[in-house]
């Protein structure tokens, strides 16, 4: 078997759909109640590194005057 050297725009536009054709994309509820979750986590996550940082900036200013 030859093995084809090179770059093919064509093969690459057809294996690119065929993968894309096996793709299990979310539906709508699934869409927005995913991206709810992250937004929640990530705004929770924000909150806590803001108040242990604020927690170490009283703790500092009380330390070091």
């Amino acid at each position: 078997m030859e093995q084809k050297s090179g770059f093919n725009p064509n093969e690459f536009a057809k294996e690119t759909k065929e993968e894309l054709d096996k793709v299990v994309w979310p539906s709508r509820q699934q869409l927005i109640g995913e991206s709810l979750s992250v937004i929640l986590m990530v705004t929770l996550s924000a909150s806590l590194i803001y108040f242990v940082d604020q927690f170490f900036h009283w703790a500092q200013v009380r330390v070091f005057g």
